[in-house]
């Protein structure tokens, strides 16, 4: 490797926590995102020095590239997600607080929480773009134009839309971790008691579980909605696996709110197997808003277990 090019992949590091977090809000999926930004850096790679002199602003320049791969990613993936069984989550980031790479700073901010997130999969393409890019990352509308290859009014109306969208979702906003670390550690306590009134007055009336499997393991394949529902879905799980699924569980971070790491585990007697799970909630009001169960094997691929 040339001075030249140890130069240039230098300064391209500076930036891979920003892309990959451009491209995961684009995206949804980590893999996509990493492909993204990998990309950019070999088209990077590729122009000569003229080339990269003219960049005026290599961070603007790596972004753009990166939303259209972002964006050309996010509009071959709409097929397959409508032969999706049940919901599609985000694919998860899961960290630890002693985590020091570009995940652990793109789960830093806000808008990477599940909730927030989950929102963003009902925006078409041109919207999440048009209002990911401009709303979180400050890009011009004429460069979001030149990315959607639309006119600069019509990317004004696509990042309205997604902004109007988002605000009529009203996604819980993260909680402290101390109130996140409380309540978690509460519906635990809750739910290995078996006792149903204690777990409902730790539910939102609202609270609503959403299962993302694609159909290869155990869990719900359709929003379940109500904190009696829900409640009694949770007893149901511990009936079914056993407590270990609760006990043998792992504290992690899971774009960056307190969540927890379910390891596979064997049949117990006539208990159902445990399958590897991410999940984490959403909080409003000191109460679960929401859970996200991650059990989809696919999604499952880029964890670190924790220690």
């Amino acid at each position: 490797m040339s001075v030249a090019i140890e130069q240039l992949a230098t300064e391209f590091e500076r930036h891979r926590g920003h892309l990959t977090g451009v491209a995961y809000r684009i995206t949804g999926t980590l893999a996509d995102a990493e492909d993204a930004v990998q990309e950019a850096w070999l088209r990077l790679s590729r122009l000569d020095a003229e080339q990269v002199d003219q960049l005026r602003d290599l961070r603007a320049w790596l972004t753009t590239v990166v939303s259209r791969i972002g964006l050309d990613r996010l509009r071959s993936a709409a097929v397959r997600r409508e032969r999706y069984v049940g919901p599609w989550l985000p694919e998860p980031i899961v960290t630890t607080p002693e985590d020091d790479d570009p995940l652990a700073q793109v789960v830093r901010d806000d808008g990477v929480r599940m909730a927030a997130m989950v929102v963003l999969e009902r925006l078409s393409p041109e919207q999440r773009v048009a209002f990911v890019l401009h709303d979180a990352f400050a890009v011009p509308f004429a460069e979001i134009a030149d990315i959607l290859g639309c006119s600069e009014p019509a990317a004004r109306q696509y990042a309205s839309r997604g902004r109007r969208a988002v605000a009529e979702s009203d996604p819980p906003p993260r909680a402290s971790m101390a109130q996140q670390e409380e309540v978690l550690a509460a519906l635990t306590s809750a739910v290995l008691s078996g006792d149903l009134d204690s777990v409902v007055r730790l539910l939102h009336p609202q609270v609503v579980v959403l299962g993302d499997s694609d159909g290869k393991e155990r869990t719900t394949r359709r929003p379940m909605v109500g904190a009696d529902k829900v409640a009694r879905f949770f007893l149901g799980l511990l009936r079914g696996y056993g407590p270990q699924v609760l006990t043998d569980a792992e504290p992690v971070l899971v774009n960056g709110d307190i969540g927890l790491y379910v390891p596979a585990g064997p049949n117990p007697g006539d208990r159902w197997s445990v399958a590897a799970r991410v999940g984490v909630l959403a909080i409003r009001d000191g109460k679960v808003a929401a859970f996200y169960d991650v059990v989809n094997p696919e999604k499952l691929t880029r964890i670190r277990r924790p220690g």
